[in-house]
């Protein structure tokens, strides 16, 4: 069973949550991984947006192979409301219960999400990867807040997202010609880190291989729950 440890209670108000981004972000550190990077979890969630059920999915990758290393999901009910820039309050207690039935303990674990590219600097990947004491990172399919230039056609091709002068994440074009995606360390992980992780991650398709396999692992779960 993997571990975490508990930092706060879920049952909070929005503007209660808005405070404990406030005042968790102080605790994010941005920094080159400890140790080499060799297993990398994907996480993702699915859920439509006014109901309660929620789907979470981890899928275990080991590196440079890509190989699949385990899957686990999570079917579960959600009290918090849907509202942009707090979705880790919807979202993080079903993930935290798809950890604990995990065998292994991954190196890194990257989020559908953001990680310091949000308005408090605490997106999912950060406030996720204080709870887990483990490098995470963000790679988001849209910006929630910053502006950038568009990155260049070619695979790798890459431009800033700056947020009030600062520089919160990286627009990554991983497949030539594709959309670009959108990346930014969570925790225990710097920027030039969480990209380099990425492009590790790239099996051919615009969105990295852990978060597209967690993304079929929850559909799926959807698809049976419905049937």
């Amino acid at each position: 069973m993997a571990h975490f440890r508990a930092l706060h209670g879920w049952d909070v108000q929005p503007r209660e949550a808005v405070e404990l981004q406030r005042s968790l972000r102080s605790q994010v550190l941005l920094q080159a991984p400890a140790n080499p990077i060799q297993t990398v979890a994907g996480a993702d969630i699915s859920f439509n947006r006014f109901e309660e059920t929620i789907y979470a999915g981890l899928v275990v990758l080991r590196l440079p192979s890509l190989e699949t290393v385990e899957e686990v999901g999570v079917v579960t009910k959600t009290r918090f409301p849907y509202v942009p820039g707090l979705l880790s309050f919807r979202e993080a207690p079903a993930l935290l219960k798809t950890w604990e039935k995990l065998r292994c303990e991954p190196d890194a674990v990257m989020f559908d999400g953001q990680g310091v590219a949000h308005p408090r600097r605490l997106g999912i990947a950060s406030h996720i990867g204080l709870w887990l004491e483990r490098p995470t990172l963000g790679c988001a399919k849209s910006v929630l807040v910053g502006k950038c230039d568009e990155p260049a056609a070619g695979r790798g091709s890459q431009s800033r997202l700056i947020d009030q002068g600062e520089v919160i994440g990286t627009v990554l074009r991983t497949k030539t010609r594709a959309k670009p995606i959108y990346v930014s360390a969570g925790h225990l992980l710097d920027l030039a880190s969480a990209v380099e992780l990425t492009l590790r991650c790239n099996g051919g398709y615009r969105q990295p291989e852990p978060t597209r396999r967690a993304h079929l692992l929850v559909n799926a779960l959807r698809r049976k729950a419905a049937s």
